[in-house]
Order: C-alpha cells, then structure tokens, then sequence
C-alpha cells in the first residue's frame, strides 16, 4: 500500500474517469469537526489503528456472482464502497500531522500481475453496479497487463482491501508503518454450510477517523448492502 500523506497522479490517463475527477480534499480545522477530541488524542499514538472483525452472510453474492457471471471480489468491494458512502466518518482522513476532508470515495484492490507478483488498483465507488463493475473490470485488466499500480489521486479517500481467497481465515490484524492511516478490509476464503456462505472479514481503520460505534454500524451496513 503507498502512503497517502505523498501528493501523486494518476498512473493511468483514462478520459471516462478523468472527467469524474475533482478537487475535492481540503484540509479542516479538527476542532470545526466531530473529530476533535479524537485528533488530539489519536494523532500521535504509537498505535492509532483498531481492528473489528464480523463474519459476514455473503450467500447472496455468491449467487449473485454464480447466475450473472460477476467477479465476487468485485461484488464485495461495490457493496464495501456503497456502505461507506453512507458512513460519515470515511469522508474524514488524517494525512500526516493534518485532517483532511474528502467528497470522493474508492476501494482498492490487490491484483495479480502477469509476471507473478502483485500490483494495487483504485476504483472509484459508484452506487451504480454496471458502472463500477465496468471500472473494475477495465482498470485491473490495465493493471494486470501493466504491473504497474493504478492510484486514482488525492481527490480520493481510498478504503484499502486484501483478499485472500485461497485460504481461510479468522481474521487478521495489519502492520501500522505511521504512514497509511486509510481504512483496510482483509478477508480470506468463504465458506460453505448447508445453504448458507459466510465470510469472516477484519476491518481496520485510524481511531482519529472514527470511532467503534460508527465503524461497527458500517459493517451492519456492509452486512445490509450484501443481502439486498
């Protein structure tokens, strides 16, 4: 995962996503913000990341992914993209020593590349499921080819994903390097039992970003967004 708190460009030039794209991250005064008390006692904590982890009913994605031929790693990041459009708290990001505000929401994802290793690609959250599924599709196909990573930009406050598909897993908690302060979903292998597949997913996210409450509510959503 690269560092949010370095200014970079897009690596691709793509003229359908380019016109999506706008200025919108500005820094805030923290004490203009829900998230004051937090910044001051967060921001410089040997360990500001907390870790939730809830197994997930994913039964409808993979019928979903079954009948209509999508990709459930996709299916997954849409319905992580949809319940965080609907959780304040991720348009919030603390980038080095400051808070920043966002308009603009992605996910990425890990894809594995032609020569065998691995690359991450941005793709930026449309409630729209043909629309993000085309995005998908057309970015990490560009990625895979190209080994290179695909970054959306700044304008993006990028909820970060890692699947390991396949291996089970109960849950894991990620490195904190004091320089990627994004929100991060990591899950493994689903599993099947009688007519029901759950999924065990860990999320972490900054303690200065948000709190327990709001980060357990965006898992119930996430929970939500897969069973509709």
């Amino acid at each position: 995962m690269m560092c949010y708190d370095k200014i970079y460009l897009p690596l691709l030039t793509e003229p359908d996503l380019t016109n999506r794209m706008e200025n919108d991250m500005k820094e805030v005064d923290p004490k203009s913000t829900s998230r004051a008390l937090a910044f001051e006692l967060w921001m410089k904590a040997p360990m500001p990341m907390v870790t939730l982890m809830k197994t997930l009913d994913v039964t409808a994605l993979v019928r979903m992914s079954r009948k209509k031929g999508y990709k459930f790693n996709m299916l997954l990041c849409w319905c992580i993209g949809k319940a965080a459009e609907q959780t304040k708290d991720f348009y919030l990001l603390p980038v080095g020593d400051k808070l920043m505000q966002y308009d603009r929401l992605a996910v990425n994802t890990v894809v594995a590349t032609r020569d065998g290793s691995i690359a991450t690609c941005d793709i930026p959250v449309s409630a729209d499921l043909e629309q993000f599924n085309q995005d998908y599709l057309k970015l990490t196909g560009q990625v895979r080819e190209s080994g290179e990573n695909y970054e959306l930009g700044e304008e993006y406050m990028v909820i970060g994903t890692s699947a390991l598909a396949g291996y089970e897993i109960d849950g894991a908690v990620n490195i904190y390097a004091g320089c990627y302060n994004n929100p991060f979903l990591i899950w493994g292998k689903y599993r099947k039992k009688w007519l029901r597949t759950t999924l065990p997913v860990s999320f972490q996210f900054h303690h200065t970003q948000m709190d327990g409450i709001p980060a357990a509510e965006f898992l119930e959503r996430l929970q939500r967004e897969i069973l509709q």
